[in-house]
């Protein structure tokens, strides 16, 4: 006869259980604890399953997981696998990269596109990455592309700038005031 678990919670554990279902960011973690809240109320695992529309085995396997380590194991694990190219040192460097000018490094040009970043930090680090890549370290450092607003504005003289301004309104004032003889109402001949 197979063991029976008890799903049966501790008030400390209730407590975190309910504080987790309401406040953590994450929401497989809150299905999670869902999970083992649905399990201390005495539903059957079946039951958890299909309100949760989950197997049974993943219902099993994370109240294992939430025996082992509490809260904590219901968050994701690091997965194996290659590390991110570049590593920590890539993501510093960049991220300095972004909050500098391109013109104060020497470029002639003002806005960095993803072409840009990966030939500069492939100089820069020996490192040379793919779109995808870069997209995919820009999207770790929160950084979005937005379209840079092309202006004229630090190549006009300011002074001459006011002065134009000033006599642009003038000149609308004036267009008020004249009266037209023109209308655009005639007779037939």
């Amino acid at each position: 006869m197979p063991k029976r678990i008890n799903y049966t919670l501790t008030t400390e554990e209730l407590q975190q259980v309910k504080e987790t279902l309401t406040k953590h960011r994450d929401g497989r973690v809150r299905s999670r604890a869902q999970m083992i809240y649905l399990l201390h109320l005495g539903k059957k695992v079946s039951e958890v399953a299909e309100m949760l529309l989950t197997t049974q085995a993943t219902v099993y396997n994370w109240h294992k997981r939430w025996r082992q380590t509490g809260i904590a194991g219901l968050e994701e694990q690091d997965r194996p696998g290659r590390p991110p190219v570049g590593g920590a040192e890539f993501k510093e460097k960049l991220e300095t990269v972004l909050q500098t000018d391109p013109s104060d490094l020497g470029y002639g040009f003002a806005v960095w596109t993803i072409e840009r970043l990966i030939q500069h930090m492939g100089q820069e680090t020996g490192v040379y990455v793919s779109e995808g890549t870069m997209h995919n370290r820009l999207a770790d450092l929160e950084f979005v592309y937005r379209r840079p607003k092309h202006t004229l504005e630090n190549l006009q003289d300011k002074d001459a700038k006011k002065q134009a301004d000033a006599l642009l309104t003038e000149l609308k004032k004036r267009q008020n005031q004249a009266k037209s003889t023109y209308s655009l109402w005639t007779k037939r001949p």
